[in-house]
This record gives C-alpha cells, sequence and structure tokens, in this order.
C-alpha cells in the first residue's frame, strides 16, 4: 500500500509519523513545496523578539531525520500542482527547475494549511509590509529590522499572533502600535476579558486602537509594518480535484478526516471542523488539532476507524508577563449557537495569599443554565492561568457540570494554590446560582440601574475604597457593618450590591436575602466594571495617526 502526503508541518508529519508506527511496510512520500517539513509556527515571534536564539530550533525535523527514523520519503521544495482523483494521480513539480512528474497513490493525505489573510487595501506590496506564517517569513522580518535599522513596527489585526509579534517587536526595541478593525483585541475572549489585555499592553507603552480601519498602509508611521488578520485555508488544490468545501473555502471532511473522495483525506488548518461544545461547524486553525487529526486521518489509512470528536479551540497566549488564555464557547458563539447561557467572574489568587509570588487572575466561566454545564472559560493573569485553563478543558470535554467541579479534587500546596481551588470556586459559584442562593448582574447592567429610584445600590467595601471611586448613586455600608446599618436600607427596596470583586457583596446578598430583602450581586465586582469603563472612556479620547479611521 502506499499513501502520499501533501504538505507536513504539524499534520501531515505527524500522519506520516503515525503510519510509519502502524505499518512497517507501507511505501509513504511526504510533500512539501517549502524548504521545512516540521517546524514551529508558533515560535516564530519569539525568533523575532530573541527568546529563541538559533533559528535552527524551529525546525523540529528535517527529510533526513524523518527518513532516518521512520523510513518516510520525503521530497521537500516539490509542490503537488494536481490532483488525478480518477486514475489516483499526482502531479508534481520541482520548484528548482520547474520540471514535473506524477506519482501514483493508494490514499492521498492532504495537509496543505493555511495561507495570511492579505486585505485588498492600498501599500499592500510595499516593501516593509509583511506576513507571518513560515521560518522564511520569520527570516526576512528579522533581516529587514536589522538591515533598515527600524524603530517603529505596526501590526494590523490584534489576534493571538498579531499579540505575540507586538511584544516580541517591542522586546526587540521597536516602537509598536496595533490596529484592530473590531471592537476588541484577542477575540477568542469575550470583551471585559480582553480589557485586561488592553490596558497591560497600553502599560507596557504598546499603543492599541480598536474599532479602527486602515484604507493606505503607505501613510501608516511604521518602519515595517505586519500583516495579521487571519489565515485561509489553502484549499485551491482540492477544489480543483473536485472536492467538497465549505462556502469560506475549507476542505469538508468528516469524523475519519475523509473527504468527499473515499481515497483523500484531510487534516489541519485547510479544513472544516465541527465544534465539540455546540456542534456547529467552524474554522479554528490550531496546532493541537492539526496533530489530533493528522493521527487519526493515519489510523483510518491504516484500518483502525479513529473519529475525531471535535475541536473546543483550547488556546494561550504569554505578553510579557501576563497569560491570556480560554477554552470552549465565548459569549458572541453562545449567542449564535442559541444556548441559553450565563457566566461568572473570578478574582483569584493563583496560590495561597500568604505565600510570597502570589498572583491575581481574572477568571470567567459561561455555563447551561439548565444542569450547570461549563460551555467555555477564559482566564487573564500572571501565574496559574496555564494550569486552570487546562483543568477547565478537560470539564468541559468531559461533559462536567459546576457540581463536578465542586468535587473535583486538585494538588494543593501554599506555593501552588489554595485549599479551594479557583475552579472549585467557579463550581460553588455558579451551584450558588443555580440553586436559588444568590442573585446577580453583570457590569453591563448597571448603566440602566444608576437613574432608578425604585432600588438601592449598595456598596460593601471600605470607605477608603470608596473614596478611590465608585458607581454612580451607590450607598457605602461596608461589610462589616452591614449587620448593625441594616435600619438604613429600605426592605421594600430591591438592594442591587457591589465590592471589588464579588466576594464581600457576595457575602452581603447572603445577609440581605436571610433578613428578608430583594438582593442581586454585581459579578465580577467594581474592579471588573471600573476596567471596562476606562476603557471605553480611553477609546473616545483616542487621536488616530493619518491613515486611521474610528468605526464609532
Amino acid at each position: 500500500m502506499k499513501t502520499v502526503i501533501v504538505g507536513g508541518v504539524a499534520g501531515g508529519a505527524s500522519a506520516a509519523a503515525r503510519l510509519r508506527r502502524l505499518s512497517e511496510d507501507m511505501e509513504i512520500i511526504l510533500f512539501e513545496r517549502g524548504e521545512f517539513i516540521s517546524f514551529a509556527n508558533c515560535g516564530l515571534p519569539y525568533y523575532i523578539g530573541g527568546d529563541i536564539t538559533d533559528s535552527e530550533d524551529l525546525t523540529l525535523q528535517t527529510p533526513d531525520s524523518m527518513k532516518a527514523r521512520f523510513n518516510i520519503d520525503v521530497r521537500v521544495l516539490q509542490e503537488v500542482i494536481r490532483i488525478d482523483t480518477a486514475a489516483k494521480l499526482v502531479e508534481v513539480r520541482r520548484l528548482g527547475n520547474g520540471e514535473t512528474y506524477q506519482e501514483s497513490y493508494d490514499k492521498l493525505i492532504l495537509s496543505p494549511g493555511a495561507r495570511p489573510s492579505v486585505p485588498p487595501i492600498a501599500g499592500v506590496d510595499a516593501p516593509n509590509v509583511f506576513t507571518l506564517r513560515t521560518i522564511p517569513d520569520t527570516l526576512k522580518i528579522k533581516a529587514y529590522i536589522e538591515e533598515n535599522n527600524c524603530k517603529t513596527a505596526v501590526i494590523i489585526g490584534g489576534g493571538f499572533i498579531g499579540l505575540e509579534m507586538a511584544e516580541n517587536l517591542k522586546r526587540a526595541g521597536l516602537c509598536v502600535t496595533v490596529i484592530e478593525a473590531l471592537p476588541q483585541i484577542a477575540t477568542v475572549l469575550d470583551e471585559d476579558l480582553a480589557c485586561d489585555l488592553t490596558h497591560y499592553l497600553r502599560s507596557k507603552e504598546l499603543s492599541i486602537y480598536t474599532s479602527t480601519s486602515v484604507s493606505d498602509l503607505s501613510e501608516l508611521d511604521g518602519d515595517i509594518i505586519i500583516l495579521s488578520v487571519g489565515v485561509k485555508p489553502e484549499s485551491d488544490l482540492a477544489a480543483a480535484a473536485g472536492l467538497t468545501l465549505s462556502d469560506r473555502g475549507a476542505i469538508i471532511v468528516d469524523s475519519h478526516m475523509r473527504t468527499s473522495d473515499e481515497h483523500i483525506y484531510a487534516v489541519g488548518d485547510a479544513i472544516l471542523i465541527r465544534n465539540f461544545v455546540s456542534g456547529a461547524e467552524g474554522y479554528i486553525p490550531l496546532a493541537g488539532p492539526a496533530n489530533k487529526q493528522g493521527r487519526i486521518a493515519a489510523d483510518n489509512v491504516a484500518g483502525i476507524p479513529s473519529r475525531y470528536k471535535g475541536t473546543q479551540g483550547t488556546s494561550i497566549l504569554k505578553l510579557f508577563d501576563l497569560t491570556a488564555a480560554a477554552t470552549g464557547l465565548n459569549e458572541r458563539a453562545l449567542t449564535g449557537s442559541g444556548i441559553s447561557y450565563d457566566k461568572i467572574f473570578i478574582w483569584s489568587s493563583s496560590n495561597a495569599v500568604y505565600y510570597p509570588g502570589a498572583g491575581n487572575m481574572s477568571i470567567k466561566v459561561l455555563f447551561e443554565l439548565t444542569g450547570g454545564k461549563i460551555l467555555g472559560a477564559q482566564i487573564v493573569g500572571f501565574k496559574g492561568v496555564d494550569k486552570r485553563i487546562d483543568v477547565l478543558a478537560a470539564a468541559i470535554r468531559a461533559g462536567m457540570t459546576a457540581m463536578d467541579l465542586t468535587e473535583l479534587e486538585l494538588a494543593y500546596a501554599p506555593p501552588f494554590s489554595s485549599a479551594k481551588d479557583p475552579v472549585n470556586m467557579a463550581g460553588y459559584m455558579i451551584e450558588n446560582l443555580l440553586t436559588d442562593k444568590i442573585k446577580q448582574h453583570h457590569w453591563h447592567d448597571v448603566k440602566n440601574l444608576t437613574d432608578r429610584k425604585d432600588i438601592t445600590l449598595l456598596d460593601v467595601r471600605t470607605d477608603a475604597e470608596y473614596a478611590n471611586g465608585h458607581i454612580e448613586n451607590t450607598v457605602c455600608i461596608p461589610l462589616d457593618a452591614l449587620r448593625e446599618r441594616i435600619q438604613e436600607l429600605d426592605l421594600l427596596k430591591p438592594v442591587y450590591v457591589n465590592c471589588q470583586s464579588g466576594l464581600r457583596s457576595y457575602i452581603a446578598c447572603r445577609i440581605l436575602k436571610q433578613k428578608g430583602f430583594d438582593c442581586s450581586n454585581l459579578a465580577g465586582g467594581y474592579r471588573l466594571y471600573a476596567s471596562m469603563k476606562k476603557n471605553a472612556e480611553f477609546v473616545n479620547e483616542l487621536t488616530h495617526p493619518c491613515g486611521l479611521k474610528a468605526e464609532k
């Protein structure tokens, strides 16, 4: 049996290695039109920033190493330009001399990846405009910066790759501006968690413009410009072969990774996926899923009926000392899916507060209103983010509910966590909501509350905290004095309570509820509300440079 694989990196290289582990006798040929068959896409920004100093460290496998270890015939700088599905042949062009030849296959695995999206605006062909997808892209960017003594950089696009580039260009000594057309950066997060990133990056002296479009790149004040506005599936070869594609050009596969042709499989950034949480079709180009898909395609080629059960979009980002991570569905996706949900916010320490080095994390967990099933989670913080997002990702994959989170027995010692881990606390908070021990309202509800005369807005922080900033028309009664001063509140009026993070106000609500008050807690507290308000005020005051247009 002979299997031909088109494209390397995560999906193709994983499929090739898995096939050899399953069959020592199979003939395996891997074509790669580039020079590198397996390299660390996600590590490319860190070479530009200097964390990775040797470009060879970005290469995970070479043709020689694949031949020596797996006996795989790897042919680089050779591009598959046509598939003859009837004859089960591929036509290959040697990029060195342009010669073409044909190669037969019994099974074909497509792993062509994705290409950077390039917006149709003026100036995209200028010599100082780059995209970042491959090792050659990285080397060109680094060389251009050094040869032209670049001092300023503009990143078009505020997704994870664009933000990683922003950090690393800043670390390389450049003055960096990030321009995002949408109202927020890092759109895998919701606006409320993304605000933490925005404030932090501005504190690092990066200029961040959101809701901003660019009409002409040549008018931007940047020695180098990086386009990072997403990727598109590299599916032209599949389309020409008559394989079924989605409306956006992704290759449609079944759970076995099989395309509309029974002898052809496809994996990685070129394919349409099914979202694990919602069941909806989508496009989520990530290395982890691509590796798993390559393995599953190889299993099926070798006669093992493996299935891919969907992508939930777990991702993580480092920005200087800050970490942001997400898994499952965010609010936009949940709204689009028609799933009834609610959300909780936690402002929690990464480890025991009395142990040196503890840092706070902003945690958001989204859950199904019926039964409390966990649907998504987002975390931004300085320590312990990766640990918690992985636990929550596993919880989503296992179909866990809030009650299940309360019962998780997680590793505890003061340097690593608290006896009640933040993941446990998320479960407790959701359980309290579902069992009617507490009601809550959110930061976006506050604007409709501040002028109402039929309610009481109560702040239970200290007088000093209140003096440093508070929600309009709130009454301040510190939590520790609430029982003694409860007569100051009108029992006939619903009470909307806030503190700094939501913990003290929860305790206040429990006191008030048992005294007969109708009480609601501000989820995420004043800290979250003030963060959102600060960002809105900052955006309204921005002065946009030449070539930018604010979309208000």
